[in-house]
């Protein structure tokens, strides 16, 4: 039995003796401690379970929750720079001496599920080996303490190491993907995985940029790194290119844009090419959007090629039977929303990018290429004609070497394609920015509008309507997933008042369809960008109003 205060967890602070939080124990009583606010300004709060007897030889679930107390839990409080200790409080006094089992700790969540509830500990499927029960031998001096039993296991931690004979019946531990793997000799074998979920999103980076941005691309260049190009609006100081250094992005090169809407990123062969879409003339009165080839030499983008473009919105790579393809989006020109957008072939004799193909659209903002089995489909987002955005945008299919029309939807003010697979299944979402026809009365707002989504029917041939989500101004849809669980992001931009909206994530609950998960306070979202690294998975959205764009950290449990 104690005959001290014993801790089982604590979260300090650094460089601060406070508890943030934490769990201790003495004879028949159980302390729940916590900080009621900032730990510079705040007092550390204590709520005791009284009659609780923990030394009898038994295992024992503790469940401390549902309390009510003289002063609440504080609604925020900051972690940053915090560490947990487990079985201690940062120093010798206060050690724990039993065994501990199982510590879950799930903000927001509900953990009764998620852990072993059986009171029967000896049937239990952690239960306390016979071996640990016995009390080490004393030692006779000051030499450590001994257990009377020995192990020759092994576990290795970092990259997969290799694995054959000489490594037969060792561990590996992989601490990114939270798995516990056994040599058999030849191959890893799974001995134990975490399934990641979605926990809460927290602001991770403030990302500031040169003026407002209109769209991000994240990409990997092997052997180089992750970087963020950023389209930005105003000319100087144009566009940047960021890399993500000791875990957040760093300016890493500044290219001249002029009132760039967004970048991508692809590959011919060894060939790496970036490409921008501007929407307005440079300084010689000429409209020209670029492609740019990355340099091993240099270690930096440069000058490839120029195309003549109209108010460039978007561009699209794909490759179709080995060929490279490059399609841009045509906003306008001048006045005239109608007008044709541009399919290039990439020319591998010349080493240029050539017209292959013009497709008549109506102020578009973005091409979507995806493929089903053997076939390749490029969808349009039309957003307006000269006189409404409740118009057709298409959707194309490769046939005898060109694209032609598949399927037409209608939509209102389309800014955004997004398609996605949920197991077998072959989804597409519009981003719907705005209702509005000169001939028709106003709405009551132009900008809460439902954005949809469509899903593939095989038998019929076609996309049919799955579901309906209001949004505001949408103009970007992203898709992404964490374990087995699948998420789309929408870029809110304007509710018809103000540009600060809530963009949300919704999940995937299969047959209630999308759900809000999370709100995200941000202000004229653009576009937004998922990207993972060694230490997890983030989401970056650019600010079409503001030259501050925001890297969130996704937290998974």
């Amino acid at each position: 039995p104690p005959q001290r205060h014993e801790y089982i967890f604590t979260l300090l602070a650094e460089g601060s003796p406070g508890v943030l939080v934490g769990l201790r124990y003495a004879p028949r009583k159980l302390h729940f401690l916590f900080w009621s606010q900032e730990p510079a300004g705040g007092w550390q709060s204590l709520v005791t379970f009284p009659n609780v007897s923990l030394a009898d030889g038994r295992g024992h679930p503790l469940r401390p929750a549902g309390l009510v107390v003289e002063t609440p839990f504080p609604a925020s409080l900051s972690v940053k720079r915090a560490r947990f200790y487990l079985g201690n409080r940062r120093r010798r006094k206060g050690v724990f001496t039993g065994l501990l089992r199982q510590l879950v700790l799930l903000p927001g969540a509900d953990a009764t599920p998620r852990i072993c509830t059986t009171r029967n500990f000896k049937v239990a499927t952690l239960s306390v080996p016979t071996i640990l029960q016995d009390l080490p031998t004393k030692p006779a001096s000051n030499e450590v303490l001994k257990y009377p039993y020995e192990t020759d296991t092994k576990v290795t931690l970092g990259s997969r190491p290799p694995c054959s004979r000489q490594e037969k019946a060792q561990f590996w531990f992989n601490a990114s993907q939270r798995g516990l793997y056994l040599c058999n000799g030849s191959t890893w074998i799974s001995v134990l995985e975490v399934k990641q979920r979605l926990d809460y999103v927290e602001e991770y980076q403030n990302l500031m940029t040169n003026s407002e941005t209109m769209g991000v691309e994240v990409f990997t260049i092997p052997k180089v790194g992750l970087f963020a190009a950023t389209a930005n609006r105003y000319t100087p100081p144009g566009s940047a290119i960021y890399k993500w250094t000791d875990g957040k992005f760093v300016p890493y090169q500044n290219i001249p844009t002029y009132q760039a809407q967004s970048w991508k990123y692809f590959t011919i062969g060894k060939k790496i090419f970036l490409a921008v879409a501007n929407f307005e003339q440079n300084d010689r009165g000429q409209e020209f959007s670029v492609i740019y080839k990355w340099s091993r030499r240099q270690e930096k983008f440069l000058t490839y090629q120029r195309i003549s473009t109209h108010s460039a919105r978007d561009w699209e790579a794909f490759v179709i039977e080995g060929e490279a393809f490059l399609a841009v989006v045509n906003h306008r020109q001048g006045n005239n929303h109608n007008i044709d957008s541009v399919i290039y072939r990439w020319n591998p004799r010349t080493g240029l990018f050539e017209t292959n193909q013009t497709i008549p659209t109506s102020g578009a903002y973005d091409w979507e290429f995806f493929t089903i089995g053997p076939y390749s489909f490029l969808a349009v987002a039309n957003t307006f004609n000269g006189t409404s955005t409740k118009i057709y945008s298409h959707i194309y299919i490769w046939l005898s070497g060109s694209f032609q029309l598949f399927q037409s939807i209608l939509t209102f003010g389309a800014a955004d394609w997004e398609v996605f697979r949920i197991r077998d299944r072959v989804f597409l979402a519009v981003a719907n920015s705005h209702s509005y026809d000169s001939g028709m009365p106003a709405p009551s707002n132009f900008y809460a509008i439902n954005s949809s989504i469509y899903e593939l029917n095989i038998t019929a041939q076609m996309f049919v309507k799955f579901q309906d989500l209001l949004t505001y101004s949408a103009l970007d849809w992203e898709f992404f997933s964490v374990g087995d669980d699948s998420f789309l992001v929408v870029a809110n931009s304007f509710d018809g008042l103000t540009f600060s909206v809530n963009s949300i994530i919704y999940r995937w609950q299969g047959y209630e369809g999308f759900v809000t998960a999370h709100h995200l306070p941000t202000v004229g979202c653009r576009d937004w960008e998922v990207f993972h690294t060694a230490e997890g998975s983030y989401l970056l959205y650019s600010s079409a109003k503001e030259p501050l764009s925001k890297v969130l950290k996704l937290k998974t449990t």
